[in-house]
């Protein structure tokens, strides 16, 4: 039984039905009314004007036009058929134009001839005429103008669509709902001071937060979100929602750190001994960067605080992460314990192994490495039993180290990389493996801007290492057309001449799949037959894991000098001595795909290129991302460009961080300011109410508390 009006099953509101609610539930996720009440429109449209045709121009936004359809006819076959309505206002005529046989079929069922229609949207011209595609069309009696407004417009799929599910029926829907929430659209609205007082819509903020940022109440807000009287009053409601969404966000990191940091004991690592001391005046492979200095002593002051650390170590690829992790994992040995690295794949585990023991050479420090490919008596005794006596000092693996056979004698340290990549579940395991938690540091390759890592890693300390390693010189990025391609071979046989190796990129993107895998093939055979004289491997993700790896392998040994490849190498081999990265169709990879991709070359001290080779037409946002690729190499404000081009999307790894969210209207990439000034209004909360007991806050913590209620209590885990 639902708690409430707003818990109602969508089946009962009237006009949606077991079916309709079915189809919006599958494609929208909206199952109850108050599902449906935090559907926001994603634009509002003045539509308190009528145009005549011939007003109309190319470069308008949307309009309407109140006339008749005189007569159709249809032209072309197959899939360039489509239909035309010829309409006129009385004085001028325009075309109706709609494309696909299920829209055909129903715009001749639908709309009649010299029947009067207001048609709405978007003109253009074409052979000289107006006309309008795919049109919005009502009755001419079903509009009033003058209390129309700013028309709400919402998104649907196109299996809605084919369903008869459009805009405007979310429209007729929302507006049911908000009739029998008290909140209807002919209904005067309720005032700020009163927001929810009549409606079973209540204030979630108390007074003396609405007073002090100077918000619309609840109630109204919602209301305004769907049917502004205005311009303004859809403003200060948007700001209203997005202050809300955000604050409740904050509210719940906010009290996760500081319950964290009040609650959790950690490791006391007091010394920095003769492992680090050593390392440090012997071994060190180069001078470490000021930023590399400075996250080491963040680390360290975290873990001789008495408290666990929960650390996020951002860098770029190349920053030197690796070399952090391990000095950091000495402090662990110089105090008796134990460290671990948990990668997300073998190949990278193996690659992090051979690091390491490069990096220690002959030091005493035993350092193994445990992958699903480690097995039987090699497995139980050198390893297992070392890592539960305790002379294994640092193990290094895959998911493996979280098997209830590996027991480790007294773990102080955890290194996560990469940890979207790993389930809470899968992590918390480590956690246990003593019966104090170990400190955790969670590295990731790729920077994440500011306001983002303030919502989904809000919960951890942040460490950044923003100056790349003495001696790298900056990666060269070049754009080609992929007519291009006598120049490309050339620039390709230049430096494998000068003994270097180069990467060949392509996408495979699941909805063409076997369109991406017959490219690659065709690349690789033409790759073969430009250079006959070279070893060229391939690799994608179709291939068995170990004929995979068998290949990188062959290339990090400098065995074959090109590499065809997938994404499958995103995160893959580390190969100084591999000097090009080739991408194919790079007008479909995001900007954070091709800053992760080009980090796979520049690892050696010799100059580098990322050669992006894309089709000759380019929407203006790919020329955009390819601008941006070949301007700067800075991981961080590629971050920025990519989150303003792309938006937050699912937020990945929200429902990993122990911190589950939707946004339903906020936007991580334009509402920065918003996102600070709901964190810092958190922690003034939390200040001053720091056991939640408040009266005056007692609706707030209740939102909270629902907001919170399905969530799994992971608060202790990064």
């Amino acid at each position: 039984m639902p708690t409430s009006l707003l818990d109602t099953e969508l089946t009962y509101l009237p006009g949606i039905g077991p079916k309709r609610a079915e189809l919006l539930q599958k494609e929208l996720r909206l199952r109850t009314f108050g599902d449906l009440l935090h559907y926001f429109p994603y634009k509002h449209i003045d539509r308190t004007r009528l145009y005549y045709i011939h007003e109309l121009t190319a470069d308008m936004p949307f309009v309407q036009v109140k006339g008749e359809i005189l007569s159709y006819e249809e032209e072309g076959t197959g899939r360039k058929r489509h239909l035309i309505a010829h309409f006129t206002d009385g004085r001028h005529i325009m075309d109706l134009v709609w494309f696909q046989a299920s829209a055909i079929k129903w715009a001749k069922q639908q709309y009649k001839i010299g029947t009067v229609y207001i048609v709405f949207g978007k003109p253009t011209v074409f052979n000289g005429r107006i006309n309008i595609a795919h049109p919005d069309i009502d009755p001419a009696d079903s509009l009033a103008l003058s209390t129309m407004g700013l028309q709400p417009y919402y998104h649907t799929t196109e299996l809605m669509k084919k369903a008869g599910l459009n805009s405007r029926s979310i429209e007729r829907f929302t507006q049911t709902l908000l009739s029998k929430l008290g909140l209807g659209v002919d209904s005067p609205p309720t005032p700020p001071d009163r927001a929810g007082g009549e409606s079973v819509v209540a204030e979630t903020l108390p007074p003396w937060l609405i007073q002090r940022h100077l918000l619309m109440g609840r109630a109204q807000s919602l209301r305004a979100l769907h049917y502004p009287t205005s311009a303004d009053e859809l403003r200060r409601a948007t700001y209203r929602q997005k202050f809300e969404e955000l604050l409740f966000i904050q509210l719940k990191l906010v009290r996760y750190m500081r319950e964290r940091q009040q609650q959790s004991r950690g490791h006391l690592f007091s010394r920095v001994g003769q492992h680090f001391n050593t390392f440090y005046s012997h071994y060190l492979p180069f001078q470490l960067t000021g930023a590399q200095k400075r996250v080491i002593r963040e680390m360290h002051a975290d873990m001789r605080s008495g408290k666990q650390m929960n650390r996020l170590l951002q860098g770029d690829v190349g920053s030197g992460k690796t070399l952090v992790a391990l000095m950091t994992m000495l402090i662990a040995l110089d105090n008796g314990y134990q460290a671990c690295l948990m990668a997300p794949t073998e190949i990278l585990a193996e690659q992090h192994a051979a690091t390491f023991r490069q990096f220690l050479k002959d030091m005493p420090v035993r350092v193994e490495l445990l992958t699903g490919a480690v097995k039987g008596k090699r497995r139980r005794e050198p390893i297992l039993s070392g890592v539960a006596d305790g002379t294994v000092q640092i193990l290094i693996g895959t998911h493996a180290l979280i098997e209830d056979t590996v027991q480790f004698h007294n773990l102080g340290l955890a290194v996560i990389d990469e940890q979207h990549r790993f389930g809470v579940a899968q992590r918390s395991k480590l956690w246990r493996k003593n019966t104090l938690p170990p400190h955790v540091l969670v590295m990731t390759a790729t920077p994440i801007p500011r306001t983002l890592a303030m919502t989904l890693y809000g919960d951890l300390d942040v460490s950044v290492i923003d100056e790349l390693p003495p001696g790298r010189k900056p990666i060269q990025t070049q754009h080609f057309w992929q007519e291009r391609t006598e120049s490309l071979y050339r620039g390709i046989r230049q430096q494998i001449s000068l003994g270097r190796q180069v990467y060949v990129v392509y996408p495979l993107i699941k909805e063409s799949e076997k369109i991406d895998l017959q490219n690659l093939e065709e690349g690789y055979a033409q790759l073969c037959q430009v250079f006959p004289d070279l070893h060229i491997s391939k690799v994608h993700g179709k291939m068995k894991s170990a004929e995979k790896d068998a290949e990188m392998d062959r290339f990090a040994r400098g065995e074959t000098q090109i590499l065809v490849a997938t994404t499958v190498i995103e995160v893959g081999v580390n190969v100084p001595n591999a000097s090009v990265m080739v991408i194919q169709n790079a007008e479909r990879f995001g900007l954070a795909q091709l800053h992760q991709l080009r980090g796979r070359v520049g690892r050696g001290a010799d100059q580098s290129y990322c050669i992006l080779v894309t089709k000759y037409q380019l929407s203006k946002e790919t020329k955009s991302r390819i601008q941006i690729m070949c301007e700067t190499n800075d991981g961080f404000e590629i971050a920025e460009a990519d989150l303003r081009q792309r938006g937050p999307g699912d937020l990945e790894g929200t429902q990993q961080s122990g911190v589950a969210f939707d946004l339903h209207i906020a936007n991580l990439a334009r509402d920065g300011q918003l996102v600070q000034l709901a964190r810092d209004t958190a922690n003034y909360i939390l200040d001053h109410d720091p056991t939640q007991s408040a009266p005056e806050n007692a609706t707030m913590w209740h939102r909270l508390a629902e907001l919170s209620k399905d969530e799994m209590d992971w608060k202790n885990i990064s």
